[in-house]
């Protein structure tokens, strides 16, 4: 039988052990590797990915000494004792044929504590603690650490590690000279700079064996100021290489970097260009990375070239089933990464156990449990917005009779409304996912369909989940019904031709979204990367220091302004890894952004406001209302009075800035008990 995709399922021989294909789950720290009590979950975690096809997998960050921490107390491999409890994590990954590596990450200027090291005494941007430069005799000391770490590593039943040399961590601070300040071996030319990796791996190979994995993740494209010349980039590679290298990985950017890597907004594959440039450099097999998230995207890289292997975390997180899907040719059910990082890397970097948004049930194997119902009920849900459509298909998998009523033409609810915004065309995948799990789980789906407590009584449903979401909630400012106020769902949806002068009011996710669609006009730079690397100043050619160059900004389609009530800055409580994102694009759209607003009232002549007591008029076409929602809660009442148990879920339950991430994993949890 011929293979869907050929090149992404091919085994790939490293010689002394074989990957029965060509994808990796990039490392992704979970926060369940920085408790040995949580184990058992991190276990549980890789087991459900290579019980789901994936050839090799790779760990969280661990620090090889306790200088190199993320954060006091994290993930650290540096004693014998810590060996055990990694013993259930590759013993539940060999059971079903996959082979997994441990990554070693010296934070260095990155760790979050006072007793940091780096190789200069240069202070991060994104961190409040500056690092001690190492002395010589540390730096011997830190070699000597990754080669324990990495003995270790094997007896644990590691099948390898990956050497973390990207993303500004420690190796990328020896490597480029924007941190390393030093005059002796390990500063100045290049050769100087790259000997710190080299001697890693070399003792790291010595420690290890020669039958033994070694990934090195080169920053391929550092994307600051005072990166690496292309020139250095291919010394390193040749040198990691040279040193005993099985694999390279692609580094894209450092944290502290001004150029987005992996939100939602960056093109797929944007960054696979210096990975194709690198592959005929070396003869070791090379790893493609960021916004990988489909099959056919991969498929495609491998078969014209660019790599040996494509590296995907986030997808692999989203849908375990990934590679098993796409061998079965049953692509259209796999559950497609949105890049959208609101349960994944915004919780790890709030300190929270990572999940994902599409999959709540990832880093939550053990807790959070799809167990067959002993006893079957006729369900009926009323929205198929994301909370209904995920309760409906997670009941109705569990063998639940489920009935799925939306009064729309079609399932989506608030995803129909982002799916139109520039940067987020990923919830279209969402939306065709959960269109294909309705029909495999047998959910029986009413569309243009208005539920009653009365019908819904008189069908006999033993139970009724309101998942009807929100309306918009209309602010009390004198003038609000005036013809120039609009709301955010019609402008969304086309019913108002908005005019080239805009007050947006409301700055939550909903304003940032609506003033994204009204500068882009439906130009959206995420379908065009030549476009999206001008804007933000990537340079594809790599013929820039860094990858990096000057932006080159496309004029605004509207003059915007974004208003909010608050006086505090606009998108404070937007995500930690996408906030600055949206705040650097509408700044560079020319969105002016005022807080500590009170609207005075609408007419003829505009908006009228006052901000710090200072009177001003907006001198608009339109406004558009996005001041918060309110739930939609109408057949609660009638349906409790009939004696029919009800839950509500998402919007419904609570309204407040729209919250997918919420509404997802309410009705998981519901769906697991009920």
């Amino acid at each position: 039988m011929t293979s869907p995709y050929p090149h992404l399922l091919q085994p790939l021989d490293l010689g002394y052990t074989t990957l029965r294909n060509r994808v990796l789950m990039g490392s992704m720290h979970t926060g369940l590797e920085d408790k040995a009590k949580d184990f058992d979950k991190l276990a549980a975690y890789f087991e459900e990915r290579s019980k789901g096809g994936v050839g090799l997998m790779v760990t969280g960050g661990f620090a090889p000494n306790w200088q190199g921490w993320l954060s006091p107390f994290g993930s650290k491999l540096s004693s014998r004792r810590e060996v055990p409890r990694h013993l259930q994590v590759t013993e539940a990954v060999h059971r079903h044929g996959g082979k997994i590596a441990l990554q070693l990450l010296h934070a260095g200027r990155y760790s979050y504590h006072p007793l940091s090291v780096s190789a200069s005494a240069h202070k991060s941007p994104i961190n409040p603690f500056k690092p001690s430069a190492l002395s010589g005799w540390g730096v011997r000391r830190t070699i000597s650490a990754y080669a324990r770490a990495a003995e270790l590593a094997r007896k644990a039943g590691y099948d390898g590690v990956e050497i973390m040399g990207s993303e500004g961590y420690l190796i990328n601070q020896f490597t480029c000279q924007r941190v390393n300040r030093r005059d002796d071996e390990w500063g100045g030319s290049i050769e100087n700079r790259c000997r710190f990796p080299v001697e890693i791996i070399k003792a790291v190979r010595q420690a290890a064996g020669k039958d033994f994995i070694i990934i090195y993740r080169l920053s391929m494209a550092d994307l600051v100021e005072g990166g690496n010349t292309w020139d250095e980039v291919v010394y390193q590679a040749k040198a990691v290489e040279d040193a005993g290298v099985t694999l390279l990985n692609t580094g894209i950017g450092w944290h502290e970097a001004r150029v987005p890597t992996i939100v939602t907004s960056v093109p797929r594959a944007a960054f696979v260009f210096p990975t194709r440039k690198i592959r005929g450099e070396v003869k070791i097999p090379v790893i493609a990375t960021n916004r990988i998230n489909t099959p056919e995207v991969a498929e495609e890289l491998l078969g014209n070239g660019t790599c040996d292997m494509v590296s995907m975390a986030r997808p692999l997180l989203a849908d375990p089933a990934f590679v098993n899907k796409a061998a079965a040719g049953k692509a259209q059910e796999i559950n497609t990464c949105i890049a959208c990082n609101q349960a994944c890397l915004d919780h790890v970097f709030s300190l929270k156990r990572a999940s994902c948004l599409v999959n709540p049930l990832a880093c939550y194997e053990t807790e959070l449990v799809m167990a067959p119902t002993a006893k079957a009920k006729k369900l009926a849900v009323v929205g198929a917005g994301p909370a209904g459509l995920a309760f409906a298909t997670y009941a109705a998998e569990r063998g639940h009779a489920v009935t799925l009523i939306d009064q729309a033409s079609e399932i989506g609810g608030q995803f129909n409304l982002a799916k139109q915004v520039p940067g987020k065309e990923e919830f279209h995948e969402t939306l065709r996912y959960f269109a294909v799990k309705l029909r495999t789980a047998g959910v029986t789906l009413r569309l243009n369909t208005a539920a009653s407590a009365e019908s819904l009584k008189a069908e006999g449903f033993d139970e009724v989940v309101l998942a009807t979401g929100i309306s918009p909630r209309k602010p009390g400012i004198p003038g609000i019904d005036h013809p120039k106020a609009v709301s955010y769902v019609d402008v969304l949806k086309g019913r108002v031709k908005v005019g080239g002068k805009v007050a947006v009011i409301g700055a939550g996710g909903i304003g940032f979204d609506v003033s994204e669609f009204l500068v882009h006009e439906g130009n959206s730079p995420t379908l065009h990367p030549e476009h999206w690397y001008k804007e933000w100043g990537v340079d594809a050619s790599l013929s820039a220091t860094g990858a990096l160059v000057e932006k080159q900004l496309s004029a605004p389609a509207r003059e915007v302004y974004l208003l909010q009530r608050k006086d505090e800055a606009l998108g404070k409580q937007l995500g930690k890894t996408s906030g600055w994102v949206h705040r650097a694009a509408l700044k560079d759209k020319q969105v002016r952004m005022i807080g500590g607003v009170e609207y005075e009232r609408i007419d003829d002549a505009g908006l009228h406001i006052k901000v710090k007591e200072q009177p001003r008029t907006l001198e608009v076409d339109h406004i558009v209302i996005c001041a918060g929602q309110e739930p939609l809660r109408a057949l609660q009442a009638p349906l409790q009075a009939a004696g029919i148990t009800t839950h509500l879920i998402g919007g419904a339950h609570t309204a407040g800035e729209l919250d997918a991430k919420r509404a997802i994993r309410q009705a998981a949890e519901l769906a697991s008990t009920i």
